[in-house]
């Protein structure tokens, strides 16, 4: 194996992470979620105590409609943190993601930091990660790999053009991408995710996901950590300022992640596939966050950096942090007269500019 590779990839991981946790990484273009105003119920006429969370995606029964993003893997660091996921991920039984998969068909030694997460949570269900860039040379039996390597319920394929392009040694060549997910789609028998990472999914894109067969797509809108903003710092660190001056212009590309929603929930319904599921993500801060998602027509929300730091402290401060979470849901949901996730369908509420316009603009309806 090629040592200097491995501890490049080894150092570029380990990077990433650290430069979220220690640096301004958020788009400065919130999600517009906050221009989502659910209107107050007074008498709502429900027990706060017998809220019920439980969510169905995929065929399956969760506890909450949560789902742990994918982000990591490859590293000592990022062992610890699927570890402590998988933890949280099997005990409140919630989906969970890992990262890119693609250093572990290159380098075995590391697959022991991906498969962690099945050893620690034989139970839960666990989705596998690999780039659309790297689809042009991974074969079906490569994938298969990344698959049985976690032994994953799903398979998402992450789309991450806009980082390709900025990060040092990107890789940005997209060509062929669609049709390599519609022979993926036919070859697996298990869930196919196409999931955005921080840009959104238009309903263009959306519709020809749909229809190319994928079961699930997760809009990873703008609003929460940019890449362009991490490989901005890392760019500068390393003296490269034309990769630099890219990420600081391209820092808060993107759709919003609550105008995303609503174009992939357009693009469901024209394509009229009920069984595709849409996972709202990016910038999913709070309880009430992932309350408006779901209102707008996510069927899961995803979180990712808000699990960040408090898994590389440990269970106990996950624990924490996805108690007061799901608080902060059930407290939106009673002020809503919400008993169940599916009531959240009902709720009465005001959109206000920008996303406003947005709609207009698209000519996009909502619900």
């Amino acid at each position: 194996m090629n040592k200097k590779l491995l501890d490049e990839l080894r150092e570029r991981k380990d990077e990433h992470i650290y430069v979220v946790l220690e640096n301004d990484v958020e788009t400065k273009v919130t999600s517009w979620l906050e221009n989502v105003i659910l209107v107050h119920k007074a008498l709502p006429e429900i027990d706060f105590n017998e809220i019920d969370l439980k969510a169905e995606i995929f065929g399956r029964q969760f506890n909450s409609p949560i789902l742990i993003e994918g982000m990591t893997g490859g590293t000592e660091i990022a062992a610890i943190i699927n570890k402590n996921l998988a933890t949280i991920a099997e005990e409140y039984n919630i989906p969970m993601g890992v990262g890119s998969q693609r250093v572990a068909l290159k380098h075995p030694e590391v697959r022991w930091t991906f498969k962690i997460a099945r050893e620690t949570a034989p139970d839960a269900f666990l989705i596998g990660n690999i780039g659309a860039p790297q689809l042009r040379e991974l074969t079906l039996k490569d994938l298969d790999e990344i698959v049985s390597l976690i032994e994953a319920d799903a398979l998402a394929i992450h789309l991450n053009a806009l980082h390709e392009v900025i990060q040092l040694s990107g890789d940005p060549n997209y060509s062929r991408v669609l049709s390599r997910i519609v022979e993926i789609v036919d070859y697996f028998k298990i869930p196919i995710i196409v999931k955005e990472t921080g840009a959104g999914i238009s309903r263009e894109v959306a519709e020809s996901l749909i229809r190319a067969g994928v079961k699930a797509i997760d809009v990873a809108g703008v609003g929460g950590t940019s890449w362009s903003a991490v490989e901005y710092y890392r760019a500068k660190k390393r003296g490269d300022e034309l990769k630099a001056r890219l990420g600081k212009v391209y820092w808060d590309w993107g759709l919003p992640t609550a105008a995303s929603i609503i174009e992939v929930k357009n693009a469901v319904t024209k394509v009229g596939k009920t069984d595709v599921y849409i996972i709202g993500s990016g910038g999913i801060r709070s309880g009430l966050d992932a309350c408006k998602a779901l209102v707008l027509g996510a069927d899961f929300v995803g979180v990712a950096r808000p699990f960040l730091a408090p898994a590389l402290k440990g269970v106990r401060e996950l624990k924490s942090f996805i108690t007061a979470f799901l608080n902060e849901l059930k407290t939106a949901m009673f002020l809503t007269g919400s008993k169940t996730v599916a009531d959240l369908r009902n709720v009465d509420f005001v959109i206000l500019p920008p996303l406003k316009d947005w709609i207009e603009q698209r000519q996009l309806k909502v619900r």
